[in-house]
């Protein structure tokens, strides 16, 4: 005969409490669970799978990147997210807030805070790019569709304009040979790249040259800010309704677009490089490397989103079943998009007769060069333009609402006050202006090379090492939380804090170092983030500081209204996040 305290825990609840409420009436919560799967859908399927996820898989070996790929899935990331969506479940609090059961690992949490903050100030001028290119679109012919604009140069070679060479330079006739050498002696670049980089960009000589501020791009930066803010007005109540349709019609676009890749010339070629494996990668360290990162940088891993998001689920949610709908979603997105991708990357090299891993540029380029080039060949062109770019757009939104409720949701349970609770729209107010602001240097001509140097600080292996700790922390510190006592945890308190402050700028560090290239060849500066990192966390905890004794063993975790939070016995992971 099953007990009362044992009835309760069956229950989700503690022994101190006999039931447990099903809703957080103080922070509120998803209007439904469909809310919640598609704002995480729209949270892990981002600008990355477009443009990410296709660059790793050709420099890693094509078709046998995907094996590492899929190895980190099962015995990663999928892991890892149910944890996270089982701890913010549980806990009911942001990724401050949850550090409650091990305050001395408070330091992840600011980490993952560091992490959302770099990747919400660049993400948005990637969307404000999308912006700007969606702008252009509202035209008859578009802009990058011919190499007959003042910006572009002799060696210009567009599809539409198979019968010039140069720019229109050329004469009409030409003996059969010589032009056979100049096909083959001239460096061709498409005028989608040209407009990337000599127009839209305008791309200085180095890191170091800023340049002016790209008023255009200005512009659309304070216009995606609005949108952002707008949307997350009301926190998820608001951000729920959205995502009904920015999680839903990227899908439609990849499919048009998909259908008109594979039927293009040298589109076959494309898709079996992104196939074929290349078996020797496998070996690199560099190669498994890069899938991990991939990995926690598209699931959105340590980021603190994910944590944030499963706050806001009723306790009883069946959050096992949401982290495998939405991991394999995410994946399958990624895969999907490649096939996208390297249709046309394969119809572009077939045109410029050259390789395909020499059609595009690194990184944000991949989106803003390859798939205009493919945007002309469609019927009614600016109309699919629009289309696309939309997506885009949509893609980057329905990530940036996640990040930007990260930080806000933070820095509200932090505080925890009924006044702060009550004011949160003016702290959404407040992070977005100061985003704004943070992200105007990434407008200037030098913009992209910080734009990428901050991806390689904030969204890569850093993930891994934050996720690390955190397994450590709730595997083996929360878990034996009844063996701790402060003697021991106050010498640790300074440094696993110093741990989470200094993971983003530090993993990167052997590859950043001055005057070393990073993976897209932009010489980097000397890394002064890792000494600002040094100097804040010198000042994170005064000398002699560390958590407070533990609390009495009847004490609850879980934050119900009215009741005190502090840490119980571990429960278990189907125990605390299923009904």
């Amino acid at each position: 005969m099953v007990g009362k305290g044992a009835k309760g825990m069956l229950n989700g609840a503690v022994p101190s409490e006999a039931t447990k409420r099903d809703q957080n009436l103080k922070r509120g919560n998803w209007g439904n669970q469909i809310e919640f799967v598609l704002t995480s859908v729209g949270y892990a399927v981002g600008l990355g799978n477009v443009w990410r996820f296709p660059y790793l898989c050709y420099r890693n070996g094509g078709g046998a990147f995907m094996f590492p790929y899929f190895i980190m899935l099962i015995f990663c990331g999928i892991p890892l997210f149910f944890m996270e969506l089982s701890f913010g479940q549980f806990a009911s609090q942001g990724c401050l807030g949850v550090w409650r059961i091990s305050p001395m690992f408070k330091g992840v949490g600011y980490g993952m805070m560091v992490v959302s903050t770099y990747i919400g100030i660049y993400y948005n001028v990637v969307i404000c790019i999308a912006f700007y290119y969606f702008f252009s679109s509202m035209t008859h012919v578009l802009p990058w569709a011919y190499c007959n604009n003042p910006w572009n140069t002799r060696d210009c070679a567009g599809v539409l304009d198979a019968s010039n060479l140069t720019n229109g330079s050329r004469p009409a006739a030409l003996p059969s040979n010589l032009s056979h050498l100049l096909n083959h002696s001239l460096q061709r670049t498409s005028p989608s790249e040209e407009y990337w980089r000599l127009y839209v960009l305008k791309l200085s000589g180095d890191i170091g040259n800023f340049g002016e501020v790209r008023l255009p791009l200005l512009g659309c930066l304070g216009v995606s800010w609005v949108v952002v803010f707008l949307c997350l007005i009301r926190g998820v109540k608001s951000s729920g309704k959205v995502v009904y349709f920015t999680a839903t019609f990227p899908y439609v676009v990849l499919t048009i677009l998909f259908v008109r890749g594979v039927t293009l010339e040298g589109a076959f070629t494309g898709i079996m490089y992104y196939l074929t494996p290349q078996w020797d990668k496998i070996l690199e360290a560099k190669v498994w490397g890069d899938a991990a990162s991939q990995i926690f940088y598209s699931l959105g891993c340590a980021w603190g989103g994910l944590i944030t998001m499963a706050s806001y689920n009723k306790f009883h949610n069946n959050c096992y079943r949401d982290s495998v709908i939405i991991s394999i979603t995410n994946c399958a997105t990624s895969v999907y998009a490649g096939f996208v991708i390297f249709s046309i990357l394969g119809f572009m090299a077939s045109h410029l007769g050259v390789d395909v891993s020499r059609v595009a540029d690194h990184g944000p380029g991949l989106a803003f060069v390859a798939y205009p080039e493919a945007l002309t060949l469609l019927p009614i062109s600016p109309l699919w333009s629009l289309l696309f770019f939309f997506m885009l757009i949509l893609l980057g939104l329905g990530t940036q609402f996640c990040l930007l409720e990260t930080l806000v949701t933070a820095i509200v349970d932090e505080v925890g006050n009924e006044w702060i609770l009550q004011k949160k729209t003016y702290v959404t107010l407040g992070v977005a202006v100061a985003g704004f602001l943070l992200g105007i240097p990434l407008t200037s001509q030098a913009g992209i090379y910080w734009l990428l140097l901050m991806d390689n600080y904030a969204a890569s292996f850093s993930l891994v090492v934050i996720s690390c700790i955190m397994c450590v922390a709730i595997m083996y510190i929360y878990g034996e939380h009844s063996s701790l006592r402060p003697p021991v945890t106050r010498p640790l308190a300074r440094p696993l804090c110093l741990v989470g402050l200094l993971t983003p700028p530090l993993s990167r560090a052997p590859e950043l170092l001055p005057g070393h290239p990073d993976d897209a060849g932009i010489p980097t500066a000397p890394l002064l983030s890792d000494l600002l990192a040094l100097r804040l966390s010198c000042h994170h905890l005064p000398p002699g500081s560390g958590p407070p004794p533990p609390p009495p063993e009847s004490s609850s975790l879980r934050v119900a209204p009215g009741a005190e939070c502090a840490p119980p016995p571990a429960p278990t992971a189907r125990g605390s996040a299923e009904a």
